[in-house]
């Protein structure tokens, strides 16, 4: 299954998933059909067999959530440290102009924490902690700032 943000169940909502998981696993031992649990937990007659069949190999505790599928890669304090970084910006750090970019991140993160990671997997560190994509505006060089501010107050007004 694949969850909005590109992120995975938040630890409410996989207690909760648990929690169908272990009713399931109570019906089970009362002998109830397939169909008639997936009906009423409001899941796939398929995830139910999946249980019912861990269920069987393992009992209820083959029915508990395993946790989070990734762990991050970076711990809080590390990520606030690559975000200190990130705030002094990328000349700093060598590169020319001042566009952070996946690559040059999971370069930051290589020579700083000694990581490799894929950048997708940047992609999500940051995702995981409120950033978000951005392309930066490109300019004509021969814009008036003063003549489009103009253009904005007198004649816009009266186009509408």
């Amino acid at each position: 299954m694949r969850y909005a943000q590109g992120g995975g169940l938040t630890a409410e909502r996989r207690h909760f998933r648990e929690r169908i998981r272990y009713e399931a696993g109570e019906r089970f031992t009362r002998g109830e059909r397939t169909a008639v649990i997936a009906k009423d937990l409001r899941v796939s007659e398929r995830s139910v067999e999946r249980w019912r069949r861990a269920w069987r190999e393992g009992g209820m505790d083959a029915l508990a959530s395993a946790g989070p599928p990734k762990l991050p890669k970076l711990s809080d304090g590390q990520f606030a440290e690559l975000e200190q970084e990130l705030a002094v910006g990328p000349a700093v750090h060598g590169w020319e102009d001042q566009r952070w970019t996946l690559a040059r991140i999971r370069v930051l993160i290589a020579r700083k924490f000694r990581l490799d990671c894929s950048p997708a997997a940047v992609w999500r560190l940051l995702h995981r902690h409120g950033w978000s994509w951005q392309c930066p505006a490109r300019r004509a060089l021969e814009r008036d700032e003063q003549a489009v501010g103009l253009w904005k107050k007198d004649v816009w007004p009266q186009a509408e």
